[in-house]
């Protein structure tokens, strides 16, 4: 063991084999790398400490939320040179500020155990992701997060009013103000939002909070086709205002993958179509939500947008309306290895790019059975595609990269985004890189150099190594 191993070696090293395992493997499972060292640091002043030992030698680091990533990013290399930083024992709620609608916390805090002391304060954090019960409010920072409530609350970056972060050479800056409007110069803190561990490592995070809704409607519609859900979108952003809260789509297909996660999963309508929505508004004042909930699908069905629907009557109903959407991606990860996007493109061209490739992944990978789904209000899309019954697991990567390359192939003419909430990471920095503009790419490699000359923060990661 080298010098700089015993100096690593007091901030609790993970030592178990078994234990170290989920360290090393992504969410997926796609992806296998191996660590130099598994740390756990407790406070900021220790990861601070890590960070400096390794700038010393200039050993790569990659810092380590709940590792529910979809990007590889915080996957160890392989090589084994990496110091894996899990930022998991930095979980304390420093500090609940109702008043000023903010919260101050450490990175490693789970997001559901963020929301419950939220509530507990009559306080609402709106950030909602499938992960949401072992992802780390670090992780979601440093990866820009996204979810179901974007078109109400913004992405991550418009709920983060200060963060703490350890730099490349060990410094801790500490921007944690709580100031709902600041306008002194640069913004530093949006430059480690959605920089994925590769400017230095969160380690906490001053938080914008809401007022706790009181009232919550949950709708689930069959519409003709997506062209028809993109119509209903504008309706309900008409009459329903600044309380819609959630609008996803839902293909026929995308049912039946939930249903073969959870069997116990019914089907909430009678009748069946090729497209649903499921959508929600909240509010918290004096509106009577439920009233102008009811007005709203009795104009929408009266227009034709909307051909069977049904309101949940309480929590529990609404819990299994979202379970469809939950259980999708359950039943899609038990048909194995299959291809994820996060794609984006406007809301106005979302049912054109769907027909465009869905008719070009036809053409070119006629076995390709798709899945497409997603966030209708913000333009993100998640085309996954799943491999044909029967292929073998060595022939899968090169045909699902075949199948990426046809749905990235029709974003251009759309104007869309390879990566609308999921973040570049390994998995995506190619394509990421090659669709950059010269000016860009000089400003972003530009801004790496500046913040970490070594290049020791996350590797490999939305830059070359």
């Amino acid at each position: 063991m080298s010098l700089i191993d015993n100096h690593l070696a007091i901030f609790d090293p993970v030592t178990d084999l078994d234990l170290a395992e989920r360290y090393l493997t992504d969410w997926p499972r796609d992806t296998q790398g191996k660590a130099r060292v598994i740390l756990r640091p407790r406070t900021a002043e220790e990861v601070a400490d890590i960070v400096r030992i390794c700038a010393s030698a200039a050993i790569p680091i990659v810092p380590q939320g709940g590792h529910t990533g979809l990007v590889a990013g915080a996957v160890p290399s392989a090589d084994g040179t990496e110091v894996v930083v899990s930022l998991e024992r930095l979980n304390r709620i420093r500090e609940v500020d109702a008043a000023n609608f903010s919260m101050t916390v450490e990175a490693g805090c789970i997001l559901a155990n963020l929301h419950a002391v939220a509530a507990e304060h009559e306080r609402l954090f709106p950030l909602s992701l499938g992960a949401q019960g072992s992802c780390q409010i670090g992780g979601n920072v440093a990866t820009n997060a996204g979810g179901i409530n974007v078109l109400r609350y913004g992405m991550t970056r418009n709920l983060v009013l200060g963060i703490e972060a350890v730099l490349p050479d060990g410094q801790i800056w500490n921007g944690l103000r709580k100031l709902h409007k600041n306008n002194t110069g640069y913004d530093l803190k949006q430059l480690f939002i959605g920089s994925e561990g590769t400017l230095g490592i969160v380690t906490a995070v001053s938080l914008r909070l809401f007022p706790k809704p009181t009232q919550v409607e949950t709708a689930f519609l069959a519409v003709e086709n997506a062209a028809a859900a993109v119509a209903l979108y504008g309706l309900a952003r008409r009459d329903l205002s600044d309380l819609l809260s959630a609008f996803e789509l839902i293909g026929h297909f995308g049912l039946e993958l939930a249903q073969e996660a959870t069997p116990d999963l019914r089907h909430p309508l009678e009748s069946k179509s090729s497209h649903y929505v499921l959508m929600e508004a909240s509010a918290s004042g004096l509106v009577d939500l439920a009233a102008l909930m009811q007005r709203f699908l009795e104009g929408a069905i009266e227009a034709g947008h909307v051909l069977d629907g049904t309101v949940a009557a309480n929590s529990t109903q609404a819990g299994a309306l979202w379970r469809i959407r939950e259980d999708l991606v359950e039943g899609q990860a038990r048909r194995g290895r299959h291809l994820r996007t996060d794609v984006s493109v406007p809301i106005s061209d979302i049912a054109s790019f769907l027909a465009k490739t869905d008719a070009a992944l036809a053409a070119t990978e006629p076995r390709a059975i798709p899945v497409a789904y997603g966030h209708i209000g913000d333009g993100n899309l998640h085309y996954n595609v799943l491999p044909p019954a029967g292929m073998a697991e060595d022939d899968k990567p090169a045909f699902l990269k075949r199948c990426e390359q046809v749905v990235y192939a029709a974003l251009p003419e759309f104007g869309g985004s390879i990566s609308a909430e999921h973040g570049i990471g390994r998995a995506k920095r190619d394509s990421y890189l090659k669709g950059l503009a010269p000016a860009e790419k000089a400003l972003t490699e530009g801004m790496k150099r500046v913040f970490d000359p070594q290049g020791i923060m996350s590797p490999g990661r939305l830059f070359e190594a």
